[in-house]
């Protein structure tokens, strides 16, 4: 199946759970594509204690375009 996430947040919580899903999608042998457009695209930045975005997104082994 192609997955396609859209993230224009800055929002841990949000960019969190959806490079989750993405992960587990990729686990799965879904192909997936992350498209971070607007304030998504400072995810970098992103520190947030309780969601550790950057873990998540280092894990994703699909497709992202900033």
């Amino acid at each position: 199946m192609n997955i396609l996430f859209i993230l224009s947040t800055d929002d841990a919580e949000k960019i969190y759970n959806a490079m989750r899903l993405a992960n587990i999608a990729v686990e799965k042998g879904d192909e997936v594509n992350v498209f971070m457009l607007g304030k998504a695209v400072l995810f970098e930045q992103i520190n947030d204690e309780k969601f550790n975005v950057k873990e998540q997104i280092d894990k994703f082994k699909g497709n992202m375009f900033v």
